[in-house]
């Protein structure tokens, strides 16, 4: 047997049938939530571009060894680090004025380079943990490793960017995780959030500590900083067991509910598909992080291993903090529902990452060189 019918006799088909479900019930959402916006017809030209070229990019990706990468990177993190930087010093916001620094503009196009720079961190994270996990609970080499994973954090948290920033932590504490990190660092990692807690409070801004405080308590500003928060409980509570049908939700049609494109799609969901459509998405989401599992346990390497369950840490972190902010379970962040949301960036790069993971369950059986 040939290395092209190894390939396609161990890709992961499921993941590829989950992937086309969940990318055509984005579609469906995003039509619904973006039916009486001004910018409707843009975003879903964005989203479809950045589709078609993420699935171009995913079929690229796919048959291409994964293990190529793990030899540049070295190359692809300075890089990144390059790129970041870049974007603290030249940067620009989502809107004219805004003090954040998240975006580049290159000529008429306009990106997100923390977006396509987790891809590279991924990478770069599970080359380094490759290299070094059996002497990784050695204090020297546990602190080069932190230091590798932290510095390209340290410049999101410049722009300034939170939100993304935790998800980079999450990726690494869960990639540190499998690496086999020895409990005394996890339980220190604990004590040291613990005394630090107060320091980060006070060096939040205003607008973060609301966020807090309106997950305390959402009754104490209906009409200010909790609005978002208790127009989404209204029309997820409002659908009910089957919804109002889509395109027919009051709260989503009427403009109630603010980034109801983005951050807050899952009440859209929720309102016109109703429970059935909430537990229907859900589902695909489990089932998406099962398959990853399942190859991040049969890959043939440390590398294949580390690089998927870090793109599974990734969608996880994305999943449970979308939904969970909208149901009133966590704070409410910048944070974008894979997929779902609107964003021609962050659907490219989740394209991007399900071609890497499928290239390691392709591969497992092709001798590399």
């Amino acid at each position: 047997m040939d290395k092209r019918e190894n390939f396609f006799k161990d890709i992961d088909y499921k993941l590829i049938l989950t992937i086309l479900a969940l990318v055509l019930y984005g579609f469906l959402v995003l039509s619904s939530a973006t039916k009486t916006l001004d910018a409707g017809p843009r975003i879903m030209r964005s989203q479809k571009i950045a589709t078609a070229i993420g699935a171009l990019a995913l079929v690229f990706l796919g048959s291409i060894d994964y293990r190529h990468w793990k030899y540049l990177y070295k190359l692809i993190y300075i890089g990144s680090v390059a790129l970041l930087l870049a974007t603290v010093l030249f940067g620009m916001g989502p809107q004219p004025g805004s003090d954040i620094r998240s975006w580049l503009r290159i000529g008429p196009v306009s990106f997100q380079p923390s977006e396509f720079v987790k891809i590279a961190f991924i990478i770069c994270l599970a080359s380094y943990l490759e290299e070094v996990h059996e002497d990784l609970n050695k204090p020297i080499v546990l602190i080069k490793v932190l230091a590798f994973a932290f510095l390209p954090i340290f410049l999101i948290l410049r722009q300034p960017d939170a939100g993304t920033a935790m998800v980079y932590m999450f990726i690494t504490a869960v990639m540190l995780f499998l690496a086999g990190i020895h409990w005394k660092y996890i339980a220190l990692a604990g004590i040291l959030a613990v005394i630090a807690a107060p320091i980060i409070w006070f060096s939040l801004e205003n607008y973060q500590k609301d966020r807090f405080f309106d997950f305390l308590d959402p009754e104490a500003s209906p009409t200010g900083t909790a609005w978002q928060y208790l127009q989404g409980r209204v029309a997820i509570g409002s659908g009910q067991f089957l919804g109002k049908g889509l395109y027919k939700g009051t709260q989503t049609q009427f403009g109630f509910i603010p980034e109801r494109q983005n951050d807050f799609i899952f009440p859209v969901v929720a309102e016109e598909l109703g429970f059935v459509g909430g537990i229907a998405l859900i589902g695909l989401y489990l089932f998406l992080l099962f398959r990853m599992y399942r190859i991040s346990k049969e890959s043939i390497d440390y590398y294949g291993s580390f690089m998927v369950i870090g793109i599974a840490a990734m969608f996880l972190f994305h999943i449970f903090e979308n939904i969970g902010m909208t149901l009133g379970v966590v704070p409410i962040t910048g944070i974008p529902l894979p997929f779902i949301s609107s964003g021609g960036t962050f659907q490219l790069t989740n394209m991007i990452m399900i071609g890497l993971v499928l290239s390691v369950s392709g591969h497992k059986n092709i001798k590399y060189f």
